[in-house]
């Protein structure tokens, strides 16, 4: 089945799963997406720990208040995501900049672009200059509305990502921003959102850096495809379980 075939199914299909079943893979997925997103930019909080804290509301010992910030604002940014989605609002740079004042809530002053230069650890490609920055964001978001009607869903997704990481427009929490305003978009066209694991970075930042410093982003949106086909082969099924059992 091709992953426009899997998307149908599961837009045609999802209302078989009751919600409370419905409620508990969402929430088993804000979990995981939460620790893998927040792990990969150094957040040490093991899974368990990120369960404790966001679905059992327990606090977790010896661990900074930085990272515990880290873990509630992602979630509760993916939250503000979801809203937006459910009222069917597009994406746009005052919505990228909530996105960002969430994710560094009670961390440093959230949704302000940086005004110095910055590096990227480890990476070929260099962001650019603040003055080059707004230059740059300006072409984002025009292009932002210009590619929603060119290009696919996953494209559309793959470059917002990735295009929003090459700019690198604050001081922290690009990462995070970026992954969820990827989700938005694949969100926004019926697609389930995904989780990029902790474990794929090395293949992540290299698919990141090609684009940033080639302009191919053809490995970074088959990364993406790969896992938007895992999932909804997942919750598909689910579905298909659910459709089996007898009445």
């Amino acid at each position: 089945m091709e992953l426009l075939e899997k998307k149908e199914f599961y837009q045609r299909n999802k209302d078989v799963l009751s919600p409370e079943i419905l409620a508990k893979w969402e929430k088993a997925f804000d979990i995981e997406f939460t620790y893998h997103s927040t792990t990969i930019e150094g957040n040490t909080l093991t899974l368990m720990e990120t369960k404790m804290l966001l679905e059992d509301k327990i606090s977790i010992g010896g661990k900074k208040l930085r990272e515990i910030y880290e873990v509630t604002n992602h979630e509760k940014a993916f939250d503000y995501v979801k809203k937006q989605i459910d009222q069917k609002e597009e994406l746009d740079e005052n919505k990228v900049k909530d996105i960002h004042e969430i994710v560094m809530e009670n961390i440093m002053q959230g949704g302000i672009y940086r005004n110095t230069d910055v590096r990227i650890t480890g990476a070929n490609h260099t962001p650019p200059t603040p003055n080059e920055m707004y230059q740059s964001l300006r072409f984002f978001y025009e292009d932002l509305t210009k590619n929603s009607s060119q290009m696919d869903a996953l494209e559309l997704a793959s470059w917002t990502h990735a295009e929003f990481v090459k700019i690198h427009p604050f001081l922290d929490g690009n990462g995070r921003t970026s992954r969820l305003i990827m989700n938005y978009q694949l969100m926004k066209s019926g697609f389930l959102p995904i989780n990029i694991k902790v474990e794929d970075r090395l293949d992540y930042y290299d698919a990141l850096d090609l684009y940033a410093t080639k302009g191919n982003l053809e490995p970074f949106q088959k990364m993406l495809e790969g896992f938007e086909n895992k999932r909804l082969d997942e919750m598909n099924q689910l579905i298909k379980q659910q459709m089996e059992e007898p009445k």
